[in-house]
């Protein structure tokens, strides 16, 4: 499947889904009806009912020591001027008694996808929205313990984490102008809590917009193309920080941090792969990580990525 094949597809108003990896290299379309035989899940609601359960995940930590020289590297290379900003992740194993059909049904998020019998994905970030020849991205930059007292107030006063926003939304408004008019800031750095687990996280978003001509569905390929990979998992400069990121994280995101969405013939509605679970020969694997800046700690941020490793 190839960008082109997306635009046929919204070219004929063919309703589908698509799934895209990390590196724009791998991309799966099915039509919806399709889906039931070609062993795919997927939901989309912002108004999700909650369902409750117990985590069912069992954490196996990797080293400090591992992945601070990661996060040495990164801060050399921003030091250097190669990068300002760079999403930093990293595998986890985990042990659940669960399948990936019960992860997907049980999990509780606005993006859920499950892909045969070799991954799930729960995310709460969205990727971009066409309606009415408006387009829309919601970059999530910005993660803190809701249990915190006054988290609201930290993470919104956090210098680290409003420079690493400010990054990120520039970066998208950068990439959105490639493929719309008119591109603005909706809203800047609104929150929205997540159930995570047992826990409960705060996430800081932004609302970006454009507007794209009505001849958008003949070019859902081209504008994807255009996007990818996504500014809130990548980097700044996309470029020399996706190069990075091959040198440092020493293991293939493959569909993690890629985008999924469907396309029903009138709008597109799509989501950032995070919050990500994935089947291997050696067992689940959770695939998670945070924005890296000059200004990071690496406590914190080997925190925060271990934060990231729940079930919703």
């Amino acid at each position: 499947m190839t960008f082109d094949d997306l635009n046929a597809l919204g070219k004929n108003r063919e309703p589908f889904l698509f799934i895209i990896d990390f590196k724009a290299q791998n991309i799966v379309a099915s039509a919806l009806y399709e889906l039931e035989a070609n062993d795919i899940e997927f939901c989309i609601d912002e108004d999700y009912p909650l369902r409750a359960h117990k985590d069912f995940l069992e954490k196996k930590r990797a080293p400090f020591s591992e992945y601070k020289k990661k996060f040495d590297f990164v801060i050399e290379k921003i030091k250097a001027g190669d990068t300002y900003l760079l999403n930093l992740t990293q595998p986890t194993f985990i042990k659940t008694s669960l399948s990936l059909e019960e992860i997907f049904k049980c999990a509780n998020a606005h993006y859920k996808l499950r892909y045969k019998d070799e991954f799930v994905c729960f995310s709460p970030e969205k990727f971009i929205q066409i309606k009415n020849s408006k387009i829309s991205t919601f970059p999530m930059k910005g993660t803190i313990d809701a249990s915190i007292p006054n988290a609201k107030e930290i993470i919104l006063n956090n210098k680290k984490e409003m420079a690493e926003h400010v990054m990120v939304v520039d970066l998208l408004r950068n990439d959105l102008s490639i493929v719309a008019k008119d591109v603005k800031v909706e809203e800047f750095r609104y929150i929205t809590e997540i159930e995570a687990g047992e826990k409960k996280l705060l996430h800081v978003s932004s609302h970006i917009s454009g507007d794209v001509t009505e001849d958008w569905h003949d070019r859902i390929g081209d504008i994807l193309n255009s996007l990818l990979p996504a500014g809130s998992i990548s980097g700044a400069p996309k470029k020399s920080t996706l190069d990075i990121i091959s040198q440092v994280e020493g293991y293939e995101r493959g569909f993690f941090s890629g985008v999924f969405g469907v396309y029903d013939g009138k709008t597109l509605d799509s989501g950032v792969m995070i919050r990500f679970v994935q089947k291997t020969k050696d067992g689940y694997i959770y695939k998670s990580g945070g924005g890296i800046t000059l200004d990071s700690d690496a406590k914190s941020e080997y925190s925060e990525l271990f934060d990231k490793v729940y079930l919703p």
